[in-house]
């Protein structure tokens, strides 16, 4: 076996040379990870991890790596894929296509394992070979029978999990036992089958395989070996990618105006109910154009048709090729198919009622048109970007809807439907200038849409899980050159989980970045309550929060209780007063320092004097909320001052419920300021995490919004000295 890789032989010399287009970092990040999986013994237990963001340019890594690995020793490559015909397919066809000058000349053979010969002879073995399998039951069995000829199981083989977090996860919960799934043990036999072999993870969502567990039984088998990572290598970005730094990153929620928060558009949350199913109650399709049931859905539609004319516009002064100018918009809230007949049916009557409004020159049409040109010339200003003027924009628009051929509405709701609209790239078909998407849980891994300009996201399940949302941001990818009409249709909450989510994902790339998972902490709550620091290997579920320097968790978008009543909180408010002023006064020159558990006594008083009724309030993990601050409490370095929390409140708080209406946000997210609380923690909070209690009057004054009962409004901050850690309240034991 070579120490280092061989980058000079007839696979990866010439692959390389027939795709300079990549970039040297996508062939260093090929060339460190096939250094990785010579020199390190990646097991069954322990594979490599090629680790991307969605849509980063994860496949034409790994592709490079098999060139490369086809160089150094390695006669056989297994590409598993997500358990879907059309992106096996689109899969198959990408490497058909990729390797075509080898597969031509004699050297190497590409099958899809259902379409594979059983057994292969010497001549056959003599080239390289290359099978795709989807990640089920089916097409693994195959595998395995082909495997357990021993003249191929001998061959050394390169197996490539793409998409790894998708299927190979072995474990899952049922009826209180651990089981391992089935096509988790079927990829672990096919493993133990094959003689000498290395095992390369690809995912752009790791989290269900760095937090799991290296040691687990499970109830339905007597051996079983969860997969995690030996080693790392993140997929080198350009600075034209654009992820979740852009739509979620400091920029983004920025108060003044930015490129990145403008991209935002706020759906108001009911709206998501109305596109779910008819209701003459709400609205009627006569009304589209003005009714405000939808004003979240027909802005993002009408601006959609209007960036798009607008980069056509420019493109075509720019010299672009006017047929090579295409857009596309993704509406993504429901997975039911009756759901995506409603769709098209509002869809097309927004499009056809605007096309009659075009052809007169109607006030409905020259409101909305207008509304979205003012709309993108602030970003374009910020671009630097042409901004045509209305009039133009106007002329484009109408002829666009006169057209009908310039604006297609497609429905994208099964494994088939994506088959035969994916190009041989994976890119869903741009048929026309202006493509209009309608689909659900379809849409994500692996497809792709060019010219994204528009995605209105509604997608609400019990339980927010960061790997599927993350698959499902089809706007990710490399498309700064449309970021300026490029906009973004959710919820409050919807974005809130999802800032949280990029916040997570952030911390720990930089942790692996740093250094492996051993450069971040993980806390879990144990089986008795208590939180204790631990591995990843004790969190099982990744509903997780990060921590950081300073970092600040409050609860927000909530209401209060009644004063009185059967649930009333005065009395709570007036014992909690009680307590403060034995604690630490209001408005003291410093915090005081108290036990851990007497914070946490007071946040679980609190806990229930706030009401979390509205939809699109952003949830609020209690039990997260003490988990942090109990293990920020044994943070300081001297274990005879851990345990402690800094403790200090202020009264006659005003606070408002609701945000101003030309902010970004609905809720007031500071209670705190940086001029008195900021200062504080700057000043105290180095060793020690702070809480602030904030004694708010609570007016019902319109401009406040309470119920006009005064309540506790609960900021911890982090210190200053505290490592970054990842914590969750779902673990295993």
């Amino acid at each position: 076996m070579p120490s280092a890789p061989n980058l000079t032989g007839p696979f990866y010399a010439a692959y390389k040379a027939a795709n300079s287009s990549f970039g040297a970092n996508t062939f260093r990040c090929a060339e460190e990870t096939a250094d990785e999986l010579l020199k390190t013994a990646t097991t069954s237990d322990n594979p490599g991890m090629l680790l991307g963001r969605v849509q980063s340019g994860k496949t034409r890594t790994f592709i490079s790596i098999l060139a490369l690995a086809f160089d150094n020793d390695f006669d056989i490559a297994i590409v598993l894929s997500k358990n879907s015909r059309a992106l096996i397919e689109q899969t198959a066809k990408r490497l058909n296509n990729e390797f075509k000058m080898f597969i031509d000349d004699g050297e190497l053979e590409v099958y899809d394992i259902m379409h594979a010969p059983e057994s292969f002879g010497a001549f056959e073995l003599a080239s390289k070979l290359l099978f795709v399998a989807k990640k089920q039951s089916d097409n693994l069995r195959r595998l395995i029978d082909l495997f357990s000829n021993s003249a191929i199981a001998s061959k050394r083989t390169i197996i490539v999990d793409d998409e790894a977090d998708n299927a190979s996860i072995g474990y899952a919960k049922k009826s209180g036992l651990i089981e391992a799934r089935k096509i988790a043990l079927q990829i672990s036999k096919l493993r133990s089958a094959i003689l000498s072999s290395s095992f390369l993870q690809v995912t752009a969502t790791p989290y269900s395989l760095y937090l799991q567990p290296t040691e687990v039984e499970v109830a339905n088998v007597m051996t079983f070996k969860p997969t995690r990572p030996a080693f790392t290598k993140l997929v080198p970005v350009s600075a034209d990618y654009v992820g979740g730094e852009t739509y979620f990153g400091e920029s983004a929620r920025s108060e003044t105006d930015t490129l990145e928060s403008l991209i935002h558009h706020t759906v108001d949350h009911r709206e998501f109910e109305r596109l779910k199913k008819p209701d003459a109650r709400s609205f009627k399709l006569d009304d589209v154009l003005t009714a405000k049931a939808i004003e979240g859905y027909r802005t993002a539609l009408v601006n959609f048709i209007v960036g798009g004319c607008i980069q056509r516009l420019n493109g075509v002064k720019a010299g672009g090729k006017p047929k090579k100018l295409r857009y596309s918009f993704l509406l993504h809230s429901e997975a039911g198919k009756k759901a995506h007949d409603w769709q098209e049916k509002l869809t097309k009557s927004i499009v056809c009622k605007l096309e009659a409004a075009a052809k007169v020159n109607g006030a409905d049409f020259v409101s909305l048109v207008t509304q979205a040109h003012t709309d993108f010339s602030r970003s374009l200003s910020l671009a630097s970007q042409p901004i045509p003027t209305l009039d133009e924009v106007l002329i484009a628009v109408a002829g666009a809807l006169r057209n009908q051929q310039d604006i297609t509405i497609t429905k994208v709701n099964s494994d088939d439907d994506v088959a035969s609209l994916l190009d041989s790239i994976g890119q869903l078909k741009l048929r026309s200038p202006l493509n209009v998407f309608l689909g659900g849980q379809v849409l994500d891994r692996g497809v792709t849409l060019a010219g994204l300009l528009g995605f209105y996201y509604g997608r609400r399940p019990n339980k927010f899980q960061q790997d599927t949302v993350l698959q499902h941001s089809r706007m990710y990818g490399y498309r700064r050159t449309d970021l300026a009409v490029t906009r973004f249709y959710t919820s409050k909450a919807i974005r809130f989980a999802m800032k949280q989510m990029e916040e997570f994902d952030s911390s720990l790339r930089a942790a692996i970045d740093a250094g492996g998972d051993r450069a971040v902490q993980f806390i879990r709550k144990a089986e008795d309550g208590s939180i204790v620091p631990c591995s990843p290997n004790k969190i099982l579920v990744a509903t997780t929060q990060t921590l950081g320097p300073y970092k600040r968790i409050l609860p927000i978008g909530f209401q209060t209780g009644y004063r009185t009543g059967a649930h009333g909180i005065g009395k709570i408010i007036e014992d909690i007063d009680s307590q403060i002023v034995d604690l630490c006064g209001f408005d003291s020159a410093a915090p005081k320092l108290v036990p851990v558990g007497t914070a946490l006594h007071l946040l679980r008083q609190i806990e229930p004097t706030m009401d979390f009724a509205a939809d699109d309030a952003p949830p609020f993990d209690w039990d997260g909320a003490r988990a942090a601050l109990a293990h920020l409490s044994q943070q300081h370095p001297k274990p005879a001052e851990r345990g402690n929390v800094l403790l200090w409140a202020a009264r006659d708080r005003n606070s408002a419920r609701l945000a101003s209406e030309s902010s970004h946000a609905t809720y007031i997210e500071t209670p705190d300021s940086e001029k008195t609380e900021g200062q504080l923690a700057k000043q105290f909070a180095i060793n020690h995490p702070i809480l602030f209690l904030l004694r708010q009057n609570g007016s019902d004054a319109p401009d406040k919004g309470w119920r006009g009962t005064p309540f506790y409004w609960p900021v911890i901050r982090a210190q200053a000295q505290t490592p970054t850690a990842i914590y969750t309240a779902e673990t295993i034991d």
